[in-house]
């Protein structure tokens, strides 16, 4: 599934996806900050305070996070980051995929599965430092920790550039870059999540929670269509523009106001005590467990876009410009539905409606499989992309208002860790079974196991059906959820 994360995934190679720190004063009109910090001596022990530092009510509050200068600066970042991003992601997998077909003179098949082997070149840095970044997007200021990240992502890109340029065709170069990819974004993902909570009011998550997802999705539109256009002119063009992209992302986030950490007393423990309790905190909470696991299964099964190299260029045969499409249309759908949301964001039977998106979801790819005509893949993509987005926004709304302030860079982590094993690991498995079924028989066998992990998890976890609104509620000791009014 895409969605705004991560961050993955992205990997965004989803992406076509996903949040916190509440400090300083807002732009313009100021909004006082309280540090009062609740200490959590033990998991479920107490009902915890979800949303950090109280923000007092100005005289004028405003009525979009659109209002406040800050956001603004922190959306521009978003904005500029997920076009580099995910334009890069999907001109690596093009070159590696045309790279092995030309240069190798690899199969399909063959050629399938090394686009599998790529997601697991990206998979295994985020698998081992992703807990890591949640530590230090807990412990440092947020804006620096995704700054940083955005500029070694700017030195990659110069790379892949510089390498393009001088002819290298290399698929051990390809596969190198890739793995640094993956683990500068492994950092970049959790702080970047968890910085949108901190700058406006509690009232106005959902709506920024939106707003994020029309960012990342736009991205994700403009980053693989306009990149395989500039491809297509020339080969080294699309990594010149990431990194002038990543040169304005990094500038514009440091201009917003410090956010210093507000782990309060989490902050003596060790690190190691601290990655433990962030994975501990979401297995201990079977809401946000079968939430973030929803889509870790159905996206690895379920993704189709590590095959669209191989779609684009031996089934539809419409090339770069083509990939650039079928890249594009998942995030156009998303991006629409992203903007009805951050207008009028659902309300009412959350999780029916987040299981009933990803079942949707499932049914779309299937369709795609089958289809041999570019604007019937391009209108299944869409509808992809917009199921995808209502589950994005219902579980990441779900997530970021059920967790307490200093413990958001770990569960986005986790959230994050879970979002790039669905995304990487579902390259992988993609490459597997298409060069064990076919693309297109790969692709179904995905669709259908994502209906039937939304069929599971409404059993396994009847505290998603169950979830009638945002509106955290837990029962004492337990933290069993109670089913909102």
């Amino acid at each position: 599934m895409i969605s705004p994360s991560s961050w993955m995934p992205c990997s965004p190679t989803r992406g076509y996806a996903r949040s916190a720190e509440f400090q300083a004063h807002f732009s313009g009109p100021t909004f006082p900050v309280s540090h009062k910090v609740h200490k959590i001596s033990r998991v479920g022990e107490s009902r915890r305070q979800c949303h950090g530092p109280p923000v007092s009510q100005p005289t004028s509050s405003p009525t979009t996070p659109l209002a406040i200068p800050d956001y603004r600066k922190f959306w521009l970042a978003r904005f500029a980051a997920v076009i580099a991003t995910n334009g890069m992601v999907v001109i690596i997998g093009y070159q590696l995929y045309d790279v092995a077909r030309s240069e190798y003179a690899m199969s399909i098949s063959q050629a399938s599965f090394q686009l599998g082997l790529l997601g697991l070149a990206q998979f295994i840095p985020i698998l081992l430092l992703t807990p890591i970044a949640g530590v230090v997007a807990d412990r440092f200021d947020r804006r620096y920790v995704a700054a940083t990240s955005m500029s070694i992502d700017l030195c990659i890109a110069l790379g892949l550039g510089t390498v393009t340029a001088l002819g290298i065709r290399s698929l051990p170069v390809l596969f190198g870059f890739a793995a640094l990819h993956g683990a500068v974004r492994v950092f970049q993902g959790p702080a970047l999540s968890a910085i949108a909570p901190n700058i406006v009011p509690v009232a106005l998550i959902p709506r920024a929670i939106a707003l994020n997802s029309i960012a990342w999705q736009a991205g994700a539109v403009i980053g693989p269509a306009s990149f395989g256009f500039l491809f297509a002119s020339s080969h080294a063009l699309p990594y010149w523009t990431s990194t002038v992209l990543m040169a304005v992302a990094a500038t514009s986030l440091l201009s917003i106001r410090s956010l210093p950490p507000t782990l309060g007393d989490a902050r003596k423990a060790h690190p190691l005590q601290q990655i433990v309790g962030g994975f501990q905190f979401v297995w201990n909470d079977r809401f946000l467990l079968g939430c973030i696991t929803l889509d870790l299964f159905a996206v690895i099964f379920g993704g189709a876009t590590a095959l669209f190299p191989v779609f684009a260029r031996d089934i539809l045969h419409v090339g770069p410009e083509g990939l650039g499409q079928l890249r594009a249309a998942p995030a156009v759908g998303a991006a629409i539905v992203a903007l009805t949301l951050s207008f009028r964001p659902l309300e009412h039977n959350v999780g029916v409606k987040m299981l009933a998106a990803v079942g949707v979801y499932g049914v779309a790819t299937i369709v795609f499989a089958y289809s041999r005509e570019l604007l019937l893949s391009l209108a299944f993509l869409f509808v992809l992309g917009a199921a995808d987005m209502v589950s994005v926004f219902i579980r990441s709304s779900l997530i970021q208002l059920n967790t307490p302030d200093d413990m958001r860079g770990r569960v986005s982590a986790t959230s994050g860790l879970a979002v790039s094993a669905s995304n990487e690991l579902g390259e992988m498995q993609s490459g597997v079974a298409a060069a064990l079924l076919g693309a297109t028989g790969a692709v179904v066998f995905g669709g259908a196991a994502a209906i039937l992990v939304t069929a599971m998890w409404s059993k396994l976890f009847p505290e998603i059906r169950r979830a009638r609104t945002f509106a955290p509620q837990y029962r004492p000791k337990d933290r069993t959820r109670e089913t909102a009014p």
